[in-house]
């Protein structure tokens, strides 16, 4: 067992010694092998930034929530403005699924000029219920929330984002505020919690929650059709059920016959997920396929340089088989040497996937999680490559009779 051990020290050694002696062959091999692993590195990144950020965005969404729009999926392809739901098919969702301790209608439209003063800002409105707030596990901060009966009375109430807060009232305390909105003076009331955004675009705090009656009436003009239905469940494990029996519903108060698309979108935490785990997958077999093909050159450019490499150490070779060294310790230095050459490739390659990891993210704003598993991904590629396309020449060398060895070597 120890002379093993001790063996395997020093095959190791001298393959340690032989990757530093042939050092443009080491600088080939282990960039060839970087650029690779490099690819794979951000491969698994950005696999796990993009499940990371879709989980997180189901977290903010609700893992128990649902949303309903009054849209068709082809209404939304070719930027139609349709609202199928009503206040009735609010009312009849709330009566007839007890399980959602959440029905909140909702209406929204951006761009929306919002006035403090000499300052001006455009903004999105929504109009919602009293339960907006804690449909979205969104807390008012500062001041109240709405109430129902800032709901019956049509108020000229508002919570406001801490975007708007910064616009309008970067100086002072905007609760009990006057603003205008539109030809309205609504005063503020309440300021929601900071949430920042959620990609390029969509700044969450810049927004204004009125009530959904005073919203509908006075400044969208809808008389009872809402743009969208939060609902939340009680047992979040089935929401998968919740989702068909919705639809189902919703086709059956619509009158939608069999075959008929729906006249209305279900966006639920799978969608979700499903979305995003579709976004990842062109950049994935994008890189996935340039990080291979690197790689598999990256073996062929190993396994020709280790070919050049056992004619021209013949010699060592046969004096190496000449003091006692067997075929298997000859196998076992290449393929060390070779596994040696990729490994380090595998923590440069690695190296080179965190530093790019951080400007795709700046480029292509996409998510990018590195872990233990991006290095040991690489670093298990780089073996692999070592092993595979070393394998040939060590065999080769290996097969050098040793008497011939001398006989050229002298």
């Amino acid at each position: 067992m120890m002379e093993n051990i001790t063996r395997l020290w020093f095959q190791l050694a001298d393959a340690w010694r032989a990757v530093r002696a042939y050092r443009l062959r080491a600088v080939f091999c282990t960039l060839s092998v970087a650029l690779g692993v490099g690819a794979i590195t951000i491969i698994v990144a950005a696999t796990e930034g993009a499940y990371k950020r879709a989980y997180d965005m189901v977290d903010r969404f609700g893992p128990d929530a649902m949303l309903l729009f009054g849209e068709s999926e082809e209404a939304r392809a070719t930027g139609r403005r349709e609202r199928s739901i009503t206040l009735e098919d609010v009312e009849a969702l709330r009566q007839a699924f007890p399980t959602a301790y959440l029905v909140v209608p909702m209406s929204s439209r951006g761009g929306m000029i919002v006035s403090y003063r000499n300052r001006k800002h455009q903004t999105s409105l929504t109009g919602a219920t009293a339960d907006y707030s804690r449909s979205w596990s969104w807390p008012v901060t500062d001041g109240r929330d709405l109430t129902e009966q800032d709901i019956k009375g049509m108020r000229n109430v508002a919570l406001i984002g801490r975007t708007i807060v910064q616009e309008l009232f970067p100086d002072e305390d905007p609760l009990g505020k006057s603003i205008f909105v539109r030809n309205q003076v609504v005063q503020v009331v309440g300021i929601l919690e900071e949430r920042g955004s959620t990609g390029p675009g969509h700044n969450l705090d810049d927004r204004i929650v009125m009530p959904i009656t005073t919203a509908m009436k006075k400044i969208l003009n809808e008389k009872d059709r809402v743009q969208a239905v939060r609902l939340r469940f009680v047992d979040p494990k089935r929401m998968e059920h919740f989702e068909a029996e919705v639809r189902q519903f919703m086709r059956k108060r619509h009158q939608l016959q069999e075959g008929q698309p729906d006249d209305f979108r279900i966006v639920s935490p799978r969608e979700i997920v499903k979305f995003l785990v579709a976004l990842t997958g062109s950049l994935v077999v994008f890189i996935g396929i340039t990080g291979l093909l690197s790689l598999v050159v990256a073996g062929f450019v190993l396994a020709n340089l280790f070919l050049l490499s056992v004619s021209e150490r013949i010699p060592e070779i046969g004096i190496r088989r000449s003091v006692g060294a067997r075929r298997r310790d000859i196998l076992l230095q290449f393929l060390c040497e070779a596994v040696a050459l990729t490994a380090l490739g595998g923590v440069l390659g690695f190296g080179i996937g965190v530093l790019g990891g951080p400007l795709l993210k700046t480029i292509a704003q996409f998510p990018m999680h590195f872990s233990w598993k991006a290095f040991v991904v690489g670093m298990f590629m780089a073996t692999l490559v070592g092993v595979v396309f070393g394998l040939q020449p060590a065999r080769k060398a290996a097969a050098v009779h040793p008497i011939e060895a001398v006989r050229k070597g002298s």
